[in-house]
């Protein structure tokens, strides 16, 4: 099946919210505008295959949208719904130059049928002049606050601001970053992601502003930091709470000046970076205790978002389930399986500390050990991480002391994210540098020195 990204242009939401679970279940990117102003910006930023516009459109005619269209040279397909009984509308529509037309009273299926047909078409025309940009990250959600926050991040986007999105863990902090990046101007140049917990202090400014052959020790020729490589692109700093504090006077001044010194350098070297970082902890409590730089948080902070947790939005539980179910379905299963009321009802009442992440791996495990189409409570395995678990791990508790518990639940932890020590420091509410620290400490009182492999992760 052939998929793209789709605008339904409508002045309210009934075609939008009539087929919208179907085709994001299909796999179609889909975006709804309701209001005049949006057009412009949408249609300039946005990349896009195919309009569906329904009648009546807003505060315009079909004549006024598609001479828009020809007069910024997009050339993209239109497919009109119109108004039950009025086929004048539909013959209009056509002579206007739609790609294809419905009633309002067709189904389903029909509306399938000639996407697909228009895809098609579309896919194998001549190449000529490239409209399009990279495909956009699939961020599915009706929940009102999502659709106001990816509504500020699309209007913001073509802007240079430096952008700071805060949020749990599992929420979807880079898939949001790379949404503003593939809105903006720079969606043909990179997209640079720098993970700033993975990297010891020491190799953190070398990979961040790269260095000059014989900086150090090992430097044996000469490499490009992270800035560089996103030169005229967007660079996402990951878990920016836990870059070191002389790093961040350094990043601060790269901010400021729009430069950046390698290490072992003469000569400054300008650079053109969009910057966005992201952070699951909450960096004025840092500033207060001096934790973080209180310059760089406000530097950072020009524009500020924060996803909500899915536990806030639980009306995108039912679109997230579908959209894993097809993820993870075998290839040609048909009908897909499905998840019964009881299931559902479960799924809706858990409070998902891991966010979307953790509703994916609950799905992705769900449609592995299911023997049949539907899938009950019982495949989603939730109560025995909050009880059996539990109880499990307290008959072991007495007698150990506080050192001895600690440890116990730091290499439980390890092993549950398969020894991932990104994930298991955010599941403790830690740093990664205080993580790396107490292993070290732990390997030392047994008489065992860390690799350098070891030290590095």
């Amino acid at each position: 099946m052939i998929t793209g990204s789709i605008i339904i242009v409508e002045s309210g939401r009934l075609i939008y919210e009539r087929f919208s679970t179907a085709l994001l279940r299909q796999g179609h990117q889909l975006r709804c505008l309701t209001k005049e102003q949006a057009l412009v910006p949408e249609f300039t930023a946005r990349s896009f295959d195919l309009i569906i516009a329904a009648e009546p459109l807003p505060r315009m005619s079909l004549a006024e949208l598609m001479g828009y269209l020809r007069k910024h040279n997009l050339n993209v397909p239109i497919i009109v719904i119109a108004q039950n009984g009025i086929v004048q509308q539909a013959i209009e529509a056509i002579r206007l130059g739609a790609a294809d037309y419905l009633l309002a009273s067709d189904d389903e299926a029909l509306l399938h049928k000639r996407i697909e047909k228009v895809l098609l078409s579309k896919e194998k025309a001549p190449i000529g002049k490239s409209v399009g940009r990279p495909a956009l990250p699939n961020i599915i959600s009706q929940s009102t606050h999502m659709r106001q926050l990816l509504e500020m991040a699309q209007r913001i986007a073509p802007s240079a601001a430096t952008v700071l999105i805060q949020g749990e863990s599992g929420t979807g902090k880079e898939l949001l970053a790379r949404f503003i990046h593939g809105h903006s101007g720079r969606t043909a140049h990179p997209f640079v992601a720098m993970n700033c917990a993975a990297l010891p202090e020491n190799l953190a400014e070398s990979e961040l502003f790269g260095y000059e052959r014989g900086a150090f020790t090992g430097a044996l020729q000469r490499k490009s930091g992270k800035f560089e490589l996103a030169q005229n692109g967007t660079l996402l700093l990951d878990e920016i709470s836990e870059m070191p504090l002389a790093l961040q006077a350094k990043l601060l001044r790269v901010l400021q000046e729009k430069e950046v010194d390698r290490v072992g350098g003469q000569n400054p070297i300008p650079i053109d970076v969009r910057v966005i970082a992201t952070t699951n902890r909450d960096l004025a409590v840092m500033v207060n205790e001096g934790q973080f730089r209180k310059d760089l948080y406000y530097r950072l902070r020009i524009i500020p978002l924060t996803i909500p947790p899915l536990r806030q939005r639980p009306e995108d539980i039912p679109l997230l389930v579908d959209y894993f179910i097809t993820k993870y379905g075998s290839p040609g299963e048909t009908p897909l399986p499905r998840f019964d009321p009881a299931a559902m009802e479960k799924l809706a009442a858990w409070p998902w500390p891991g966010n979307v992440r953790e509703l994916e791996n609950t799905v992705e495990r769900a449609m592995l050990l299911r023997n049949g189409s539907v899938i009950g409570p019982s495949m989603l395995f939730l109560d025995e991480q909050n009880s059996t678990e539990a109880t499990a791990a307290a008959a072991g508790l007495v007698g150990l002391t506080v050192r001895e518990l600690e440890e116990r639940l730091i290499e439980q932890t390890l092993r549950h994210v398969n020894q991932n020590r990104t994930h298991a420091a955010e599941m403790l509410g830690i740093s990664i540098r205080t993580l790396r620290n107490k292993l070290r400490e732990y390997r030392q009182e047994d008489g065992e020195e860390p690799s350098a492999a070891e030290q590095g992760r």
